[in-house]
């Protein structure tokens, strides 16, 4: 890496980015932070499970708990020789710095330790708990990361009062956006059934395609809900559909669709399931429809966690945080099931999952000092 003026945050996410940690792989990240933890006091626990890395690490046993949570993992890089820099090389050009992870989250894990520790230096008897929550499956399959800590603190009895997610959600400049809430997710694959046939014949034969159209349309047009105050209207997108044997002679016997709704507080899973069986039934379809539930939404209202990241955030970047759901999905959606007040906030978004990721160096000290913010508030000494 290029030498500039080193900072604590900086140096901590190239010692992170170093770690090629490509999903479920962690590569040593949650070892090293873990060490720092203990440094200044906090009782570290590590539950793996199935090949993923997790950790649990809390100074206190005091109320209220306030968690920072986030992932060493990464997805993969792509080709290789499309990075101007080799990815898990971190690199600084134009005030940059490049590297696969350094906008998705490995900048916030830095800042969320260097911001402990300096939180913990000058308020060494704090009131309440402070805690990080590490995992290596949130670019996965996300079935044995977070959700894994958060069973075995639900089977302990132990909530959370806030949790910080530190997932890049500043979109032009870092601070403009906090996430307080996110939409839930729920996919599902439907197979329709006609009768295979000879394409000159189609009165022998019943055609999948045309039978499900009127139904596919309806399920296009439908309004599922007008969103409120803090999340859009619930989308319903078909993603995939396939029929047919590959010849055009033959009539298809079956058909399948994928399709997913990213949906909003105002509309349960039960609700949008029973609506799409209500349309296909109508249209009298013979169908097998399976369901997949990524995740329900989430919602922080305004108040103590918001209002305190919101100040936090613009003292440490000197911009006016907007308070949004947008987005996909996050571990949030896990935490919440055990916190009532959740917010998500990070770096700019702009390049992660892509070539050349990268965060502008300049931001990351402030970043450390929203996250220190944000503790000094929930924590008063």
């Amino acid at each position: 890496m290029s030498q500039q003026s080193a900072t604590p945050v900086l140096d901590l996410a190239c010692e992170l980015i170093r770690r090629p940690s490509v999903t479920p792989r962690d590569e040593g990240c949650l070892n090293l932070l873990a060490a720092r933890l203990q440094a200044i006091g906090f009782d570290c626990q590590r539950i793996d499970r199935n090949g993923v890395s997790n950790l649990w690490a809390r100074r206190g046993q005091a109320t209220p708990v306030v968690c920072l949570a986030g992932h060493t993992d990464v997805v993969p890089t792509g080709p290789l020789e499309s990075w101007v820099t080799p990815p898990f090389e971190p690199s600084q050009r134009d005030g940059l710095l490049y590297g696969r992870g350094a906008a998705d989250m490995k900048s916030s894990l830095a800042a969320f330790v260097v911001a402990a520790e300096r939180f913990v230096a000058q308020h060494p008897d704090h009131a309440g708990s402070i805690a990080l929550l590490l995992t290596s499956d949130e670019e996965g399959d996300a079935t044995d990361g977070t959700i894994a800590v958060v069973e075995m603190l639900r089977d302990r009895g132990e909530r959370l009062d806030y949790c910080v997610v530190g997932e890049p959600t500043s979109v032009d400049v870092s601070g403009d956006m906090i996430k307080n809430g996110r939409r839930g997710s729920l996919s599902g694959k439907l197979i329709v059934r006609g009768l295979q046939g000879h394409i000159a014949y189609p009165h022998l034969a019943r055609n999948p395609i045309h039978l499900v159209a009127p139904a596919l349309a309806e399920l296009a047009a439908e309004q599922w809900d007008n969103g409120n105050e803090y999340f859009p209207a619930t989308s319903w997108q078909a993603s995939n559909i396939h029929a047919g044997t590959g010849a055009n002679n033959v009539i298809p016997g079956t058909l399948e669709i994928l399709f997913n709704f990213r949906f909003s507080t105002e509309s349960t899973v039960d609700q949008l399931k029973q609506r799409v069986h209500n349309i296909l039934d109508k249209h009298s379809l013979e169908y097998e429809l399976n369901w997949t539930l990524g995740g329900k939404p989430f919602l922080t209202p305004r108040g103590t966690l918001v209002d305190v990241a919101r100040e936090a955030v613009a003292e440490a970047y000197g911009v006016s945080p907007q308070i949004s759901c947008t987005g996909g999905t996050s571990d949030g959606r896990f935490i919440a099931e055990i916190c009532n007040e959740v917010v998500e906030f990070g770096p700019v978004n702009a390049t992660i999952h892509k070539l050349n990721e990268c965060v502008r160096v300049a931001d990351l000290e402030p970043l450390s000092h929203a996250y220190q913010g944000i503790l000094q508030r929930l924590l008063k000494a």
